[in-house]
């Protein structure tokens, strides 16, 4: 099939383009929110093409992927086509609500006849009123990462994207008690300055800022553990990568973590303190840290593994090709 889609989420991407599709990622010469093409940190298959929007009306597609309301109208308005009329569409919610009405949060899609949510966790279909729009849950899978795990720094890691500006939706506050415990190195987008936004000392919170995804997987496998602090997010695809490489997981039982993260793979409370002591016992015990690893590592390629992922997805787009025609 040709698949248009907007690069949105890396990390959910680079696994979903990896299947056996010819996939079509708008880019614009800005190469903005809505046209900003190829992955430049992430890998991608050849299969991945880059268009521009006034090439997209004499493109064939076979099935437009949407992520983020205001691409049905811009899907609209680049193909010359309607979504869910003239072409299968499947819109993908990544994100738990948060429009401060949980646990009535209507959904930007509600009620609809023409389009099919896809949900990448169970906790979000729970959470977002859909209304009478058709919903599925197609669980996250990830590409292998390609290291394995040492935990040899006495250093607990932690991905986060924005974390200044979303703060306590991402647990950045939490941060300073696990600091005391360990140095802390923190990876993702717009992480730079977080040691002056808590107060801390450069050599306590040392920022890596937005490193592309093979080295950050380098990096992490040499500290000792994983924090995974987000109060409210869907489910960070590095949480799942941090366990695929055998790293063990400090996690708040928060969303979707709570299925995640299986019993002996870290630690998992909504107690700050547990997870503290934690943190404290993996950085005092190393055996102890790679034991849970292993655990944590059997549970993330088990559940979360690419040909499970790409084999859902498959089935769900040809379900929804074969339902239009």
């Amino acid at each position: 099939m040709n698949i248009l889609l907007w690069h949105v989420h890396g990390s959910w991407t680079t696994a979903f383009v990896h299947g056996r599709h010819h996939y079509l990622v708008p880019v614009t010469p800005d190469r903005g929110p809505y046209g900003l093409g190829r992955a430049r940190t992430y890998p991608w298959p050849d299969t991945v093409t880059e268009i521009a929007p006034d090439q997209l009306p004499h493109t064939d597609v076979d099935l437009v992927i949407l992520q983020r309301p205001e691409e049905l109208d811009l899907a609209q308005q680049w193909l010359r086509r309607r979504p869910g009329h003239d072409l299968p569409a499947i819109y993908v919610e990544h994100n738990t609500p948060k429009d401060g009405n949980v646990p009535n949060s209507r959904h930007p899609m509600a009620d609809r006849d023409d389009l099919l949510i896809a949900h990448v966790t169970g906790f979000n279909q729970l959470f977002w009123d859909t209304g009478s729009t058709r919903t599925t849950v197609v669980d996250h899978g990830i590409v292998p990462p390609r290291v394995d795990y040492s935990g040899e720094l006495d250093r607990l890691a932690v991905v986060i994207n924005e974390p200044v500006r979303r703060w306590r939706v991402t647990g950045t506050d939490l941060l300073p008690r696990f600091a005391e415990i360990a140095p802390l190195d923190v990876f993702g987008m717009k992480v730079a300055g977080l040691a002056d936004a808590l107060g801390l000392p450069p050599e306590r919170v040392v920022s890596h800022d937005d490193v592309p995804q093979a080295r950050m997987h380098e990096e992490l496998a040499r500290r000792r553990a994983y924090l995974h602090l987000c109060r409210w997010t869907s489910l960070g695809l590095s949480l799942i990568e941090a366990m695929a490489i055998g790293m063990p997981v400090v996690a708040l039982a928060t969303t979707e973590a709570v299925m995640a993260v299986p019993p002996g793979a870290g630690a998992l409370a909504t107690r700050t303190q547990t997870l503290l002591d934690a943190a404290e016992r993996f950085i005092a015990e190393p055996e102890l840290a790679r034991q849970a690893g292993a655990v944590a590592r059997t549970a993330a390629r088990d559940r979360y593994g690419l040909d499970r992922f790409l084999a859902d997805w498959d089935r769900l787009l040809e379900e929804e090709v074969c339902a239009s025609r």
